[in-house]
């Protein structure tokens, strides 16, 4: 700049001010020229506005107005285009048509736009051809070949040129890379490598269980390789099935149904695998789906022996003889040697072996007497097991059942114990009879009511049929005398009506009492019998007053027993003096003989009729059972088992403690007893010399009863 005032003295002075002022622009002093310090950027700064003024030198005001100056960068062609990522992944369906869309790249260039080509960028590809192509002007990049294979090859590299200067010589140019993968199509349809499968299997296998793998080929990933197996032909279908396993898309053959290879031996199935999902674009290219024959062979397995039926149901008639076949149960070897079987009961299920079989052709016989009135069905069970391989075998139940014969008797529902008043009238009911029967009838029972022919002459009392499994005891004279007859036994015959008739006799006891007017029972001979209809109001209270009187003389005297108080067996140190306190008695000890024979216990055939103790009253006198002598020969068991029985049933059983003996040693050793428990009842010296030629072994009993034989001598 130069002011009009400046004459060339120095006595102006110019100065500059405003954006990079003294940093990026200078001005001389002295001649107002302006200069830049450093390179200038426009893409940093593109305008700077300065201020310059003439200032007088030496009183500093100035000579002009300040002049402002705009100073615009002009742009050069400096900065190639760059690209907004360094690296771009994209992805594109395989087998897609020419022009299909991949991927935009974006380019920029820090050049002024509007001055000048600097900006102008166009892309190009510098590899990535023949498969892809971009457009110069938008960098889109697109597919540029037809039916690109991702089975063939996957992944492509794509390198993209952006150039400035409108691609022209001389313009700056960036790049990038992008990376284009071929995703998966269902272009491939499953195909098997082999045409024929064979597996093979025991016919023991089980419903369920597999028997082997196939697996057709899919060049495909993913869901387009997913495979479905199923079996659409072949004679096995009903047996066999397949399944696919989604992990690895193998098919599985499966068991459905049990084997036999007896039955058959080979089985053909046509399996078939076709893709669950199929794009209709590429069914042109054929049926997504492929078939293979598999053969299944079934090998022979040493099976147990199977019987003619899962469960027997037999009868027999409860009076069938002890060793009569009363079924057959028959089980035959599955297998082709048609080994032969044995047969035999399971003894857990018979504990009482009351059954057993013919283990040669499976006959059930009895081997004990059968009664229905004690148990109606026996549930056994049968194993059948081969001869030759006894592991083989199998089970079958056999559930028999008891039929009925009429082999009991019927008999009264109770014990029927009654009285007959002595001011009885004849043809007096006094009693009514009912009867009961074990066996089985099916068209109900039906029961006939007697007098016992012995009794049917001069009997006081006669029985009357009711026709109703009933009877009635009526009186046959009039006034009973309790003086001269005080009980009578009435026996009754009772018979059935089925076949055969069984009979029985039971005892009716009737007691003769003294009776009131209105034909109550007050008393009888030894002890007055409760009647039927129960005890007056006024018998009641009386008891019941009686009872409670008792209970509160029990409470009273437990209260004055706890008050009492203990007097001392020593009332003090001082009172030394004998004192003898009784505290029980519990028996006479070695010397008491009279509360038990010692006899009992050396021989069962000795003992005599039982004793009476002395030393205690016994509650009741009974007559003394004998117990009957065993034979010599009798098993020891069986011995036992009897004794405890009697002792068990014994009425006369002592309630205090005694001893019963069960074991039985026999009548005694040949060679006698070595025991000097017995020789106190030996009359005479016995001459014990032989001892010393026994031997070394009875020295010490030599010199023992030897000193004693020349003590005596002495």
């Amino acid at each position: 700049m130069h002011s009009d005032q400046d004459r060339g003295d120095g006595s102006l002075k110019y100065i500059l001010s405003g954006d990079g002022a003294g940093d990026l622009f200078i001005i001389n002093e002295n001649t107002g020229d302006i200069q830049a310090t450093k390179r200038l950027d426009r893409e940093e700064k593109p305008v700077y506005i300065l201020r310059a003024q003439a200032i007088n030198r030496r009183t500093g005001r100035p000579v002009e107005p300040e002049s402002e100056f705009i100073i615009k960068i002009h742009d050069i062609n400096d900065n190639e285009p760059m690209f907004t990522k360094d690296v771009y992944n994209a992805s594109v369906p395989e087998m897609s048509d020419v022009g299909t869309f991949v991927v935009q790249v974006t380019a920029t260039d820090a050049d002024d736009p509007t001055y000048g080509n600097s900006a102008k960028v166009v892309y190009s590809i510098l590899q990535g051809q023949p498969y892809f192509s971009v457009e110069s002007e938008s960098g889109i990049i697109k597919t540029a070949l037809l039916n690109m294979d991702r089975e063939n090859r996957e992944q492509y590299q794509v390198v993209i040129q952006a150039k400035d200067m409108g691609g022209q010589m001389g313009g700056l140019s960036g790049t990038t890379t992008v990376n284009i993968t071929l995703t998966d199509v269902n272009d491939n349809p499953p195909r098997f490598p082999q045409s024929t499968y064979q597996f093979k299997t025991p016919e023991s296998a089980p419903p369920e269980s597999p028997i082997g793998r196939i697996k057709a080929n899919d060049a495909d990933v993913r869901e387009n390789a997913e495979i479905e197996y199923s079996i659409t032909e072949g004679d096995g279908s009903d047996m066999f099935g397949v399944i696919t396993d989604k992990d690895t898309q193998e098919g599985i053959i499966t068991v459905k149904k049990a084997l036999d290879f007896e039955k058959k031996k080979l089985y053909t199935l046509k399996v078939e695998a076709s893709n669950t999902h199929v794009d209709p674009r590429f069914l042109y290219l054929g049926p997504f789906k492929d078939s293979t024959t598999v053969r299944i062979l079934v090998e022979d397995v040493d099976e147990p022996p199977v019987f003619s039926r899962p469960a027997y149901i037999l009868e027999v008639k409860e009076d069938v003889p002890i060793n009569s076949i009363i079924g057959t149960v028959t089980a035959q070897d599955p297998d082709v040697a048609n080994n032969p079987v044995k047969y035999s009961v399971d003894r857990h299920t018979d504990m009482d072996r009351v059954f057993n079989i013919n283990s040669g052709n499976g006959s059930i016989f009895t081997s004990k007497p059968l009664d229905r009135e004690t148990l109606l069905w026996h549930n056994i069970t049968v194993i059948a097991a081969e001869i030759n391989n006894p592991k083989q075998s199998s089970r079958a139940p056999v559930f028999i059942k008891v039929l009925d014969v009429n082999d009991n008797a019927p008999e009264f529902a109770m014990f029927y114990e009654t009285f007959v008043c002595e001011n009885a009238k004849a043809e007096q009911l006094i009693q009514t009879l009912s009867a009961v029967d074990k066996d089985d009838s099916f068209s109900g029972h039906q029961f006939s009511f007697s007098l016992a022919p012995e009794a049917t002459s001069g009997s006081n009392f006669t029985i009357q049929d009711n026709r109703d499994n009933t009877a009635g005891i009526f009186t046959r004279r009039t006034r009973y005398n309790r003086h001269e007859m005080s009980t009578y036994l009435l026996p009754v015959v009772i018979l059935d009506s089925d076949y055969p008739v069984q009979s029985s006799t039971e005892t009716v006891t009737i007691r003769v009492c003294a009776c009131d007017h209105r034909g109550k029972m007050q008393s009888c001979n030894a002890e007055a019998l409760i009647h039927p209809t129960g005890l007056s109001t006024g018998a009641l209270i009386a008891i019941l007053l009686c009872i409670i009187i008792l209970l509160v003389t029990v409470v009273l005297f437990a209260a004055l027993k706890r008050q009492r108080k203990k007097e001392p067996l020593i009332i003090s140190k001082e009172d030394i003096r004998d004192n003898i306190v009784s505290y029980n008695d519990e028996g006479g000890g070695e010397e008491d003989t009279q509360a038990f024979d010692i006899g009992t216990l050396r021989n069962p055939e000795a003992i005599e009729d039982n004793k009476l103790r002395r030393d205690i009253v016994p509650e009741a006198l009974f007559m003394p059972r004998r117990t009957p002598a065993v034979r010599d020969n009798t098993d020891v068991r069986d011995f036992i088992n009897q004794r405890l029985k009697e002792n068990d049933t014994d009425p006369t059983a002592p309630p205090y403690d005694s001893l019963a003996t069960y074991a039985y040693e026999g009548n005694g050793s040949v060679a006698e007893s070595l025991s000097s428990l017995e020789s106190v009842t030996t009359d005479g010296d016995q001459d014990y010399d032989y001892l010393s030629d026994w031997g070394p072994r009875f020295k010490k009993l030599a010199d023992m009863y030897g000193s004693v034989d020349s003590d005596k001598d002495s």
